[in-house]
């Protein structure tokens, strides 16, 4: 093993840690959760309605209130690629507050913007995670490519808009990794949210769109849109006809959305852990694994410990890629 090899392991261990740790721990930490909730929790969705976290953030937000005792309201904080609300929840301190994201979008923010509100591994906690959906590579049905390789082709000799989230989100930059990697161009236009991303994609206001799978599929099955690849590196179940990016020249490729959650920091790890602990039984119960392998969604649960450790790996994997781009944008 190299020393820069033995240096990174160092710092993704510490940096991990760092997220899966609190302030407070032990039998102080379970004696404060042992009358906790008392009173509605919010779960903050940093993102607009009907994207892929606000979906899986309203399928378990009931059976999380019926297992703590208390109602759990979802409440969506669009803004600056979701960092607008989990500001917001790093800054809370009433034990009441929680973040359901996409952690591989939340792992891109230190590499893309200069400045942010908030430190991650400081004012942050991993809880689990939850589900992931690949990317799925549509275009308008106007568009008149089957493959990669004629998109790629096409967005050579005229312009394409490819419809993200934000600029410096997940699906921004899986885009940007496809033009890294096959000579594509487009011409990235950013909206609040995929909600709306996809809204313009079917309009035909944009003519390209990588977005979750569990937002973008049931557009796909209505003829809205029409499907070019998946980002999956394996196809998934609900896709076997549809060829990955990875197989039509982009080897090992693979993005998605993450669905996972979080705490302010100073949440104790008591009501952490059982946080966790109930949303990975609400998430692996057959009628809702049913459910989410319905519409594209495939159920990834970790403990927070492992949750803080993918966050690394996310981190590291996105920050060459913005590198590479020159991405930077202001908090």
């Amino acid at each position: 093993m190299t020393h820069g090899r033995r240096n990174f392991l160092k710092q993704s261990s510490a940096l991990a840690a760092g997220l899966a740790a609190g302030p407070l721990a032990g039998l102080s930490s379970a004696a404060q959760a042992a009358d906790w909730p008392n009173r509605p929790i919010r779960l903050v969705v940093p993102y607009t309605a009907g994207g892929s976290s606000d979906i899986i953030a309203r399928l378990v937000s009931k059976q999380l209130g019926e297992a703590l005792g208390q109602s759990v309201v979802v409440d969506n904080r669009p803004g600056a690629n979701g960092n607008v609300g989990a500001a917001l929840v790093a800054q809370a301190t009433d034990n009441h507050t929680l973040l359901l994201c996409d952690i591989g979008a939340l792992a891109i923010s230190p590499s893309v913007y200069t400045k942010l509100t908030f430190n991650i591994a400081r004012d942050l906690k991993p809880v689990s995670m939850l589900a992931y959906s690949p990317h799925l590579l549509v275009v308008h049905p106007s568009v008149q490519v089957t493959s990669v390789k004629e998109l790629v082709a096409l967005s050579q000799r005229s312009q394409l808009n490819f419809a993200v989230t934000a600029i410096g989100s997940a699906p921004h930059l899986a885009g940007v990794a496809v033009e890294q990697a096959t000579g594509a161009k487009w011409q990235y236009v950013p909206y609040k949210g995929g909600s709306q991303a996809i809204a313009d994609t079917v309009g035909g206001s944009a003519q390209v769109l990588m977005n979750g799978m569990l937002a973008t599929l049931p557009h796909v099955q209505s003829g809205k849109l029409k499907l070019i690849a998946q980002s999956k590196r394996t196809r998934m179940p609900l896709l076997q006809n549809v060829p990955t990016i990875a197989e039509q020249g982009v080897p090992n490729f693979e993005s998605g959305t993450w669905q996972g959650v979080m705490a302010p920091a100073s949440m104790p790890d008591a009501m952490v852990a059982r946080i966790s602990a109930e949303l990975i039984r609400i998430i692996r119960a057959p009628d809702l694994r049913a459910q989410l392998v319905a519409q594209g969604a495939e159920v990834v649960t970790m403990t927070p410990g492992e949750t803080g450790k993918f966050f690394v790996a996310e981190q590291t994997r996105w920050a060459g890629v913005v590198k590479q781009a020159g991405i930077k944008l202001e908090a």
